[in-house]
């Protein structure tokens, strides 16, 4: 088995483990601290809409001997307005200029033959009206708020409603780390982009529900055991899916990584950076919300109820009087006679601690058995 299968093995078992839980008050400073900056971001520098939003025009050249930058400088000069090129196969030019009108557009088209060597009527100009993008964010809002309602109702049905309202946080927090990314960057906005957005969501949120399933399975019948609080359950379950969370997402973020930095960045295939770029951003960030945001948020939402409270209680005050009489305070391995509950509760969820979990000698072993080898 590799280290990588071995280490998820002992994860699941509870033998090793690492307390996300214990530790959310730091995950949450630092979601905190990333969505204001995202949030700045947005407010001061803002989207870069594309013409499918703002309205505009677009350009292609017949096959041209002239380089994308002086393409732009000549597209600029022509317009007074920022100009996006690419270059398309067999050396020809795509030009994208927004605000401009079919009366303007007449007059670049004609600066752009002059300064590119080429004839007006072979350049193709389409004009795009902001009206259509428009109805592409309308929808998009329309699609969102849905998603968000159906995800909710789904949730609170299969599990309940406080894992519905961390799972919907996580995916606002998501949404806002992306489009603050995108402020940040100042990469286009396109109708890929937000194609890539409602992608990111989906991977998100199943990622989120493989933990709330692993807890809601963990956590039956926790009230009546008094060997482990909610919070360590939820914290075992998270690292009981850890290696499958990071083995999900690295497969996932291999080939948009490619997309992104080796097709829009090292080849030049600049219409990739809009999905590319939300797509790796948003499976990064629904990763991390999984694992640092929605089941601690989940803990917190349910050890505010009067029975997860006693029930804490009870557990650090077994671990009190433990730890008088000597033994571990940790949350111990073995049952006591008197409480069958915790024997069904070591069987399937162990504490999950950092370093391996010791053994504990049982109690009947060697008793009334002779030293040496049986027969």
């Amino acid at each position: 088995m590799s280290k990588l299968g071995n280490l998820g093995a002992r994860l699941y078992r509870g033998e090793v483990g690492y307390d996300f839980v214990g530790k959310r008050k730091i995950w949450y400073g630092i979601s905190i601290l990333i969505t204001i900056t995202a949030i700045v971001g947005l407010a001061v520098r803002g989207l870069n809409m594309g013409i499918e939003f703002e309205g505009g025009a677009v350009f292609n050249t017949p096959k041209t001997s002239a380089s994308v930058s002086r393409a732009e400088e000549a597209a600029e000069k022509a317009s007074g307005h920022d100009a996006i090129v690419q270059k398309l196969g067999d050396d020809k030019l795509r030009i994208q200029i927004a605000g401009v009108d079919i009366k303007k557009s007449d007059q670049i088209k004609k600066s752009l033959a002059e300064d590119l060597d080429v004839k007006a009527d072979a350049i193709d100009a389409d004009l795009v009206g902001p009206s259509w993008g428009d109805q592409i964010a309308n929808k998009a809002w329309q699609g969102l708020a849905i998603f968000m309602v159906l995800v909710v109702i789904y949730l609170a049905i299969a599990f309940e409603w406080r894992m519905a309202l961390a799972a919907l946080i996580a995916l606002i927090h998501d949404i806002t780390i992306t489009v603050g990314v995108y402020a940040l960057v100042g990469f286009e906005v396109t109708p890929g982009t937000v194609i890539g957005l409602l992608t990111i969501l989906g991977y998100s949120l199943y990622d989120t529900v493989v933990v709330f399933d692993s807890l809601k399975e963990q956590s039956k019948d926790i009230t009546k055991q008094t060997r482990y609080t909610y919070s360590e359950l939820a914290n075992r379950s998270i690292n009981g899916t850890l290696v499958r969370s990071i083995n999900t997402t690295i497969v996932a973020l291999l080939p948009v990584a490619g997309l992104l930095f080796i097709g829009g960045g090292a080849l030049g295939a600049g219409m990739l950076n809009d999905i590319s770029l939300s797509l790796f951003v948003g499976l990064a960030a629904g990763a991390y919300s999984s694992i640092f945001i929605a089941t601690p948020l989940v803990a917190d939402f349910k050890e505010l109820e009067p029975q997860m409270k006693a029930l804490k209680k009870r557990v650090l005050a077994k671990r009190a009087a433990a730890a008088a009489k000597g033994e571990s305070a940790e949350a111990p391995v073995s049952a006591d006679a008197d409480d069958p509950q915790d024997d069904d509760l070591a069987d399937d969820a162990a504490p999950a601690v950092v370093g391996p979990r010791t053994q504990p000698a049982s109690r009947s072993r060697g008793k009334g058995r002779p030293s040496g080898k049986r027969r």
